[in-house]
């Protein structure tokens, strides 16, 4: 059966309770999907709150990433673990569906290697970071996704990964969904985002790009901006894990993951 993985972005303006409803009327057509989300939003006004502000780290090959210590990792799984994916969970069971929610910790859904340092450039210097609690995935534990769809659940997973020695790490969502994309050989990766897809002159929606031949993937990723930098890199690694398409695309509009299905958006192939 046709697997699709939708990511929802954990910016402001991703319109959830449009993209449940529309998972809603999909799984009465008998499709399997799977969600993964983010949560940044949600992790910077908490650790507001806190009075531990957000902190972003930008990698010499330009990537921003949120520097993760201990104190910021626990928010981060308050936050996106905590709420996002339970206030997820539970638009999706009142509007009838069995929504499972999960995170890469719950067994060991998605091990990644823990960094041992991490590269920042700030004013122009490199520092080097060791107590980063980030990690690149580097296994699925597809099984038991299988295991979730094949009883009727949608699997709702939030980027938080597991280490070697069983640490929660902090992941970036858009690779987190690409890796699970890859390990369900899924038809199609979407990545609803605030904007209605890549766009040639950010911030210019005229300029949306509609087609994306995978062999133009890495220049596209060169010239996108700030966080849709991820989301190329994320597609990429989805195509070559085996996903036949991916489509970033607009959640903050009525019925997103139909309109991402029907090409609506940057279809990257």
């Amino acid at each position: 059966m046709e697997i699709t993985v939708v990511k929802l972005g954990g910016t402001e303006g991703v319109d959830f309770s449009a993209i449940c409803n529309d998972a809603a009327e999909l799984l009465k057509q008998g499709k399997q999907l799977v969600f993964a989300h983010g949560g940044s939003a949600e992790a910077n006004s908490l650790g507001e709150a806190l009075g531990l502000p957000p902190k972003m780290i930008t990698s010499p090959s330009g990537y921003t990433s949120r520097y993760t210590d201990r104190k910021t990792l626990e928010i981060f799984l308050m936050a996106v673990n905590g709420k996002v994916n339970s206030l997820l969970t539970e638009q999706l069971q009142m509007l009838g569906v069995n929504a499972f929610g999960l995170c890469g910790l719950d067994g060991k859904l998605m091990q990644a290697a823990r960094k041992d340092s991490v590269q920042s450039v700030e004013n122009g210097k490199r520092k080097i970071i060791r107590d980063d609690y980030t990690g690149k995935i580097e296994t699925v534990n597809s099984d038991l996704l299988h295991l979730l769809l094949d009883a009727g659940y949608l699997p709702v997973i939030a980027p938080v990964a597991v280490s070697e020695k069983g640490e929660a790490l902090n992941v970036d969502a858009d690779r987190a969904a690409a890796m699970v994309a890859s390990a369900l050989k899924a038809e199609t990766l979407i990545l609803l985002t605030a904007v209605p897809g890549l766009m040639k002159n950010f911030p210019d929606e005229s300029t949306l790009i509609r087609q994306l031949p995978q062999s133009q993937l890495s220049a596209a990723g060169e010239a996108a901006q700030g966080r849709m930098k991820k989301k190329v890199l994320g597609a990429e690694e989805a195509l070559k894990g085996g996903v036949s398409r991916v489509v970033i695309a607009d959640g903050r509009i009525q019925n997103p993951i139909l309109n991402a299905l029907a090409g609506n958006g940057t279809v990257i192939e």
